[in-house]
């Protein structure tokens, strides 16, 4: 079969395969759990590389490192436009595929077997290691196979054989496909954000959860309320102030963090007897992809959340219970 026909083939079976793909992890695709093993022999290093092999290559490094700004240099134009539209979750997702490893690694570029060029991702609960075959060049398509197997696997029990497409564009090579999924991500970018949407909720809420401390505790640090949530980040230099007390991560500080918008509002100054209140709101940012619930709460630790169709909640809104001990 031609690498045109192959290629074609891949098109129309990617629909079906990309979803239940991009969830699965080392286990689900019947790798054993990636443990730490020897490391390559000492002094072997990496071939030299040119063409869709070195692109491969450092494609592979970067998922390896889930380096989002690198690895998108390896993505179609058109890929590389919806990535960057993409939740964060969505986004490591995608580059978890590459290396079936959850946590970010170190790549180390060395020489496997009949001297082919061989990534291995080294995390601290695992590695693996990926060794490229030689690549089948037909025009502007290129196939090469990819061998993946955990690093401590000296029998091959564990060992899959995937096949990874490029295309070149530009004069440059580019990823187009992982076995027979097609990356085609505008077409599959709102139902990716929508797997990931549980995550993003969890995050959102957890994010109020803090805002909500760092608030309390420039309260009682400043015996005020600060104006805004810009008061709560850390100060460019010097020691911590009123104005930039330190007290939230630069993100929330400026009012986002993994797909949700994050508001505070001052409601009442403080009165003989009664203390200052304020309310917080998280709203998802593109609503059905980053989010569907917006969530509410009047710093008295209790969040509500509801679908509001991405509007801000209210205290009228469900209780939002905390999630239940495993």
């Amino acid at each position: 079969m031609s690498l045109r026909k192959m290629f074609l083939t891949a098109a129309l079976l990617s629909l079906a395969l990309v979803a239940r793909a991009m969830p699965a992890s080392a286990q689900e695709l019947g790798a054993k759990p990636n443990s730490v093993g020897t490391p390559p022999v000492a002094g072997s290093s990496a071939p030299a590389l040119t063409g869709p092999s070195l692109a491969l290559r450092q494609a592979l490094s970067a998922a390896c490192r889930q380096d989002e700004t690198e690895f998108t240099k390896y993505l179609t134009a058109r890929n590389a436009e919806t990535y960057a539209t993409l939740t964060e979750g969505a986004r490591v997702a995608l580059m978890k595929r590459f290396v079936l490893l959850n946590e970010p690694g170190k790549p180390s570029l060395v020489t496997g077997a009949a001297g082919r060029p061989l990534v291995r991702c080294e995390t601290p609960v695992g590695a693996a290691e990926l060794q490229i075959g030689g690549a089948d060049i037909d025009d502007n398509l290129a196939l090469l196979p990819v061998e993946i197997r955990d690093a401590t696997d000296t029998v091959g029990e564990s060992v899959l054989h995937v096949k990874m497409g490029l295309v070149r564009e530009h004069g440059e090579w580019k990823l187009i496909s992982v076995g027979l999924v097609l990356l085609d991500l505008p077409s599959l970018a709102a139902e990716w954000d929508a797997a990931q949407i549980g995550e993003t909720e969890k995050t959102a809420i957890e994010s109020l959860k803090d805002i909500g401390e760092a608030v309390e505790k420039y309260r009682r640090t400043y015996a005020r309320l600060p104006d805004s949530l810009a008061n709560l980040a850390s100060p460019a230099k010097g020691a911590p102030t009123a104005e930039a007390a330190g007290m939230l991560d630069s993100d929330l500080a400026a009012g986002a963090r993994s797909g949700y918008n994050f508001r505070y509002v001052l409601q009442s100054n403080s009165t003989l007897g009664a203390p200052a209140k304020y309310a917080l709101a998280a709203t998802p940012q593109v609503y059905g992809r980053t989010g569907k619930r917006s969530f509410y709460t009047e710093g008295d630790g209790v969040i509500h959340g509801a679908d509001r169709q991405g509007v801000v909640g209210s205290a009228s809104d469900p209780r939002v219970e905390p999630p239940k001990a495993q």
